[in-house]
């Protein structure tokens, strides 16, 4: 696949390109560089391509992650909404559970207050009462995220070919019900730390590494699930019953490096931990 790497790219190489570097841990280089369409439908076309191989190999498709929810990142980028990739079954990792060494190219971790749905949300255009109605539960969540391009060396194009920038997702335990918790106003604190063989070793050097809100979510993480289901909807892949949203980071992303526990706490839903070995 060396010409795949060098030479200008069609669409299917570009995927084919994303999803070996994804297989063989080896990114490659920004595919802004090598395309000739840089719209954002073409780097959609990329991910759809990459999504219906992981449909036919049995993958399932479990939800959607909003990504660019921060306005200070979308004026880095030159972009004015956000994007979004897909969620598959085998990127849910449990509370607490670990996460092997070498599972991801270059991980970076996000706080974010995940949504599962309860119902499907087909309608051309969705109200925050079409949401509220469909929101079954509330979850605390870690967003893992990966880069399958060199040095997270991206622009709005390269992230989204490249499914948003996913990687892994970490769920909470104990749901909550949308009337339990201020979404705008909830507060977001996560805390890193080693993970030595005993609790002492794991509580040393204790450091807040993200601050922020739900306000850091386009001012409300429902103005993001609500962007979502219609966008999906024009997509033809609406979201539906039992689908989980990654609503948008509350606040900065943080690096991962070497072995290191992120355990993410979001005032009204509880705490959630992510484990890197």
């Amino acid at each position: 696949m060396s010409d795949i790497l060098t030479a200008s790219l069609t669409p299917t190489q570009a995927a084919a390109a994303l999803a070996q570097a994804g297989q063989t841990g080896h990114p490659v280089a920004p595919l802004r560089d090598r395309m000739a369409d840089l719209s954002a439908s073409a780097a959609y076309a990329i991910q759809e391509i990459n999504t219906r191989a992981a449909l036919a190999v049995g993958r399932r498709l479990v939800g959607r992650k909003i990504g660019l929810t921060s306005l200070a990142v979308q004026a880095q980028l030159g972009v004015d909404q956000p994007d979004f990739g897909m969620l598959f079954a085998d990127m849910a990792v449990g509370d607490g559970e670990m996460i092997p060494a070498g599972r991801l190219i270059q991980p970076k971790v996000e706080a974010e207050v995940a949504l599962v749905i309860g119902r499907d949300l087909t309608r051309e255009r969705h109200t925050y009462l079409d949401l509220i109605a469909a929101t079954d539960c509330l979850l605390p969540a870690i967003e893992v995220v990966d880069s399958r391009i060199a040095g997270w060396n991206i622009r709005f194009f390269d992230t989204v070919a490249d499914n948003a920038s996913s990687g892994l997702f970490v769920l909470g335990s104990q749901p909550r019900l949308l009337r339990e918790v201020d979404l705008a106003g909830c507060r977001m604190e996560m805390r890193h730390s080693g993970t030595g063989p005993s609790p002492a070793e794991a509580a040393a050097g204790v450091a807040v590494v993200s601050r922020g809100s739900g306000r850091a979510c386009l001012g409300n993480p429902l103005n993001a699930a609500v962007w979502l289901a219609d966008t999906m909807v024009r997509c033809g892949r609406p979201l539906l019953a039992g689908d989980v949203i990654l609503s948008g980071a509350l606040g900065p992303m943080v690096s991962v490096e070497g072995s290191a526990c992120f355990e993410a706490e979001i005032s009204g839903l509880g705490s959630v931990c992510a484990l890197f070995a």
